[in-house]
This record gives structure tokens, C-alpha cells and sequence, in this order.
């Protein structure tokens, strides 16, 4: 059968051309948005090319939500250039429109429609939407097609939620805070969602207070503070991470003093329930001193742990100052 024989809505878009595979899906530059004498976003630049999953992070009042809402097309900028998906959202149309996904903090779809009446519907607003059974299984709510919106969970909820902002088939999809009020599990459940999004071809722009889930999703993240980017790379990369010093932990082993450790090349600090502590540039030379010290003298140390800033380490001192 060749695409033109298969219903519309039937599959994926996959004979879709993506104009997008050699340029960005959101470019913005010069950004500036101001509320009479108060400027929330004050001359921000970033990319976010087609394809990825990025995270847009910052503290309340940061001006993210602002940011959002003008490349979404919902709020008016004073100032600089904004394409999304190769168009000023300030002047698009309808078109451009069912080429967006929205997922919002709330949300309030039909509660007394069960899921699928729910999907139906809104499917009904595009020109070339999926196929509603599609969509339940991308989200893992299939079991719950005939169940009423209003007597979903909170986590099916907002697989609801993601499943609405689907249906129209976009190519770019906004994310504000997906996993609020979540459990541990449900969380874990609702990343494997927006991976698949990503494994779809679709963009994913993410906005998040949680750093793991920036982490674990995140091909690249920006970070925003009082209206301004403090930072931006890759979750391994943001802030300098990858060169900041790593700690080293250990409990010293019963019946040794500090007095009867290795020399080391950098400061050791052990505290008064026999807690190591070694911050080291370079932690290779520091563990292998260690080890070596401890196999030689059948010394335990079961504990022994080597970490570098976390990313709400990086977080918290690159917006510290700023909020």
C-alpha cells in the first residue's frame, strides 16, 4: 500500500518532509519582553534544534514563563526575533497553530467524556490528526479508553494531557511542568512518555523545577535567572561541571587517626565521626593512592564514594545571586 492509500490519521507522518533536519525549531534572539518599567526577559539568544529534548529552567520569576508564552504565541514581545518552526508566532496562523503541541501546568479537559470521546474531539480541530488508539498507546493509557476524564489519577491525568497535545500529530511540543505533584514511579513512568516523544521525531521544549528530571531527559538546557541566561550546555557540560572538582568521601576505618592516611597532594578533611572528605581536580590519582594504601594494609572501605557538583549544585550557584 503506498502513503497515499492509507486513511489520513492511519500512522505517523513518516513521509513527512522534515524541513526542519538542517536548522533549528525555535531560534530566538535579541528577546525582550517588558511590563511598563519592570523588564522580565532582558536580551536572551538560544536555539533549540529540531529533534531534541530541551529544558528551559529557572526560578520563580525568571521570566520563563513569559519566554514560553510568546513562542507559543500566546502573549505579544517588546522586542527582538522569534521564529518557531520557520515562523514569528506573533504573526502566525492557523496553520502554524496545529503545528504546536501544548501541555500547561493545568489543564481541564472534557470531564465527562471518557478518554476517547476526550481524543475524538479534539482530534476533530486538526487537518491531519493520528489515529486516537495511536495516540492512547503512545502515552500508556489504552486501558483507560473508556474510563470518564474526571475519575482519572493524577498521573493518568496528565497522560491525558500529553495524549490532547498529541493528537494534531505536531512537530514541537511545549511541556510546563509535566510531573508536579507526581510519585516517585509515576514520574519515572511519565519520562518514558516524553522519550518517546523524542524516539517520534518530535521537538520537546520542557520546562521543569525538578534538576533530575532535567537530567535524565535533557539533550541541552538553558538555564535563566532575573531575566537573563546564566547558562547553557549539555547536562554534563552546563556551569562548567565537567571541570569541577570531584569529592571523595569515605568513613576511616576503625582504630586509624587521621595521621595514618597516605600522603595526599591535596587537602583531606576528616570530621569528628571519622568522616574523609577530599576535594581533588583530578580524582584518578587520588583513588589509586587509596586503594593502593588500603589493599596493602587489608583495610575496608565499603563506602568509599567520588561525586561531582550535582546539576541543582550547578543550579543553585549559577541563580543564587540573581533571585
Amino acid at each position: 500500500m503506498t502513503t497515499a492509500e492509507h486513511p489520513a490519521g492511519e500512522r505517523l507522518r513518516e513521509d513527512r518532509v522534515d524541513t526542519l533536519s538542517a536548522g533549528n525549531a525555535i531560534s530566538v534572539r535579541g528577546l525582550r519582553m517588558s511590563y511598563g518599567m519592570y523588564e522580565a526577559v532582558r536580551g536572551i539568544d538560544f536555539d533549540v534544534e529540531a529533534g531534541e529534548i530541551f529544558a528551559f529552567l529557572g526560578p520563580n520569576g525568571a521570566g520563563k514563563t513569559t519566554t514560553t508564552e510568546i513562542l507559543e504565541g500566546f502573549r505579544m514581545r517588546t522586542g527582538g526575533d522569534v521564529t518557531v518552526l520557520g515562523t514569528d508566532p506573533a504573526r502566525a496562523g492557523p496553520d502554524w497553530r496545529a503545528r504546536i503541541g501544548v501541555v500547561l501546568q493545568t489543564n481541564a479537559p472534557e470531564r465527562l467524556l471518557n478518554v476517547r470521546e476526550c481524543l475524538t474531539m479534539y482530534a476533530g480541530y486538526y487537518p491531519r490528526p493520528l489515529q486516537v488508539d495511536r495516540v492512547l498507546d503512545l502515552v500508556g493509557l489504552p486501558d483507560k479508553a473508556s474510563s470518564r476524564c474526571d475519575q482519572l489519577s493524577g498521573g493518568q491525568q496528565r497522560r491525558l494531557d500529553v495524549a490532547l497535545a498529541l493528537i494534531g500529530d505536531p512537530e514541537l511540543i511545549f511541556l510546563d511542568e509535566p510531573t508536579t505533584g507526581f510519585d516517585p514511579s509515576a514520574r519515572h513512568m511519565a519520562w518514558d512518555v516524553v522519550r518517546g516523544l523524542r524516539d517520534l521525531g518530535k521537538t520537546v521544549f520542557l520546562t521543569t523545577h525538578f534538576m533530575d528530571e532535567a537530567e535524565n531527559l535533557a539533550d541541552r538546557i538553558v538555564i535563566l535567572a532575573a531575566g537573563r541566561i546564566v547558562a547553557e550546555g549539555t547536562p554534563q557540560t552546563i556551569g562548567g561541571r565537567q571541570t569541577d572538582a570531584s569529592v571523595i568521601t569515605f568513613t576511616m576505618p576503625a582504630g586509624l587517626t587521621p595521621g595514618g592516611l597516605p600522603p595526599l597532594t591535596v587537602p583531606v578533611n576528616v570530621e569528628h565521626n571519622g568522616r574523609v572528605e577530599i576535594v581533588a581536580p583530578e580524582p584518578m590519582p587520588v583513588l589509586y593512592a587509596l586503594s593502593s594504601w588500603a589493599m596493602d594494609r587489608g583495610l575496608p572501605i565499603t563506602d568509599i564514594a567520588v561525586q561531582r557538583p550535582s546539576l541543582e549544585d550547578i543550579y543553585l550557584r549559577l541563580t543564587r545571586e540573581l533571585t
